[in-house]
């Protein structure tokens, strides 16, 4: 392998994480599998290697919730006993054989028939919250159409009060926050307690749907037995599943997404053009282009079962693998000219930004839903858009695993009335 330099490849660098597409490039040319010197972690950015990995689930297994015994994990963990609940792995987080029959609670929910009849009301919500700031000609696209139309959709369906998304977001934020592997001991501390806040939202919840069971999909999971198992999921179970599964997994895929295709269709408007000349053929496409180029996950977890070799590197037997989908993604092997956002491009669904194989993300159909209609009502009320001047820095939320654009802030001409 070629030499480079270890700064330009460190992804905890906040300027890296800002701009990873660099380093990405650096690794995929030069070190495909690369031993990250501060986490120890085993950094994989080639297309065929990440699908490989995404596959092998015998070699390559989701990490085990091993009890860590370092201070903070420690004194987290006693923070959860004393004022929540320890949370349980979740359903992304389990291996065959719990993960397949975890997963058959959600099947019936997430099925694509299902979600093709929440089009309307997801239609109709995109309308409500354009009418909020059409008349402006402005808007802060991530906060006023990006963050509360995911928000509220899984909210819907799981019985939460519309009213009460913004107090989720900051749930789903403290959680993503930690996700991102680059918190301070103050600020892990800050995410659990606001994690244990959420469990005490949830719990009442949970305990009337006990009682009184519903057809939301929440009522589903407190009182569905798993056949298998011969129970039902326990209240650890339960806050774990609401905060990464259905909270964060069910809006953040969905709101970056939404966030960072207005940012790439104002950056290249050919493609606005292309995408108003034929929204039928063209939306479609832009979403899966909007998922390859500016993928919300960056990367996920791995652990080998086994001792490895790839690429001549040598991995041993319980090492962390970060399969970075995003990287994949931007593969000039496997996608011509990564770099840019192109409706004509023929092989944009084989993007791996909803992962591939047995753990392929269960909310994928909803969140193409989302996006595709989030699109679809944008075409018919805003005919140009352009930055606003001044007040972006389109920076993203520092994170290692996910992308989020802190705000984007744009100006709009609307569509004139049809005749």
């Amino acid at each position: 392998m070629s030499s480079f330099d270890e700064r330009e490849v460190d992804f905890f660098d906040p300027e890296i994480s800002e701009c990873p597409y660099g380093a990405y490039k650096i690794l995929q040319k030069k070190a495909p599998v690369w031993k990250d010197p501060k986490s120890g972690m085993y950094i994989i950015t080639r297309y065929e290697d990440v699908q490989e990995i995404l596959k092998d689930t015998k070699s390559f297994r989701n990490q085990r919730d091993k009890a860590k015994t370092d201070r903070r994990s420690s004194m987290l963990r006693e923070l959860y006993r004393e004022k929540g609940w320890i949370p349980a792995p979740t359903l992304a987080g389990r291996d065959d054989p719990e993960h397949k029959e975890m997963r058959k609670l959600f099947a019936h929910a997430f099925r694509p028939q299902k979600i093709k009849k929440m089009d309307p009301f997801v239609e109709a919500l995109a309308n409500r919250l354009f009418d909020a700031f059409i008349n402006n000609g402005k808007c802060d696209w991530v906060r006023d159409f990006a963050i509360p139309l995911p928000l509220i959709v899984i909210g819907h369906q799981v019985g939460v009060p519309e009213e009460d998304i913004w107090k989720i977001k900051a749930w789903t934020d403290a959680w993503v926050q930690r996700l991102g592997m680059m918190q301070t001991e103050e600020e892990a501390i800050w995410s659990t307690e606001m994690e244990i806040e959420a469990q005490h939202y949830f719990q009442p919840i949970f305990e009337r749907l006990r009682e009184t069971p519903d057809d939301s999909l929440l009522s589903d999971l407190v009182n569905t037995e798993i056949p298998e198992w011969g129970r039902t999921l326990t209240d650890e179970e339960l806050h774990a599943e609401m905060m990464a599964d259905t909270f964060v997994g069910g809006s953040e895929t969905s709101t970056n997404a939404i966030s960072a295709g207005v940012m790439l269709l104002i950056q290249q408007p050919d493609q606005w053009d292309i995408l108003k000349s034929d929204p039928d053929r063209y939306l479609p496409v832009l979403v899966e282009e909007i998922l390859r180029l500016e993928g919300p996950v960056q990367g996920l977890f791995r652990e080998t079962a086994e001792d490895i070799e790839l690429h001549g590197v040598a991995i041993p037997k319980g090492s962390v693998i970060n399969v970075r989908y995003a990287a994949a993604n931007l593969d000039d092997t496997m996608f011509e000219t990564p770099e840019k956002l192109n409706l004509e491009r023929e092989n944009s669904r084989q993007h791996l930004a909803f992962g591939f194989g047995t753990h392929y993300c269960m909310g994928a159909p909803l969140a193409r839903r989302e996006i595709l209609l989030s699109f679809k009502v944008l075409l018919e009320q805003i005919d140009e858009m352009w930055f606003l001047d001044g007040l972006n820095d389109f920076r993203h939320h520092p994170n290692f695993c996910l992308r989020a654009l802190r705000e984007l802030h744009i100006g709009f001409t609307r569509c004139k009335p049809s005749a």
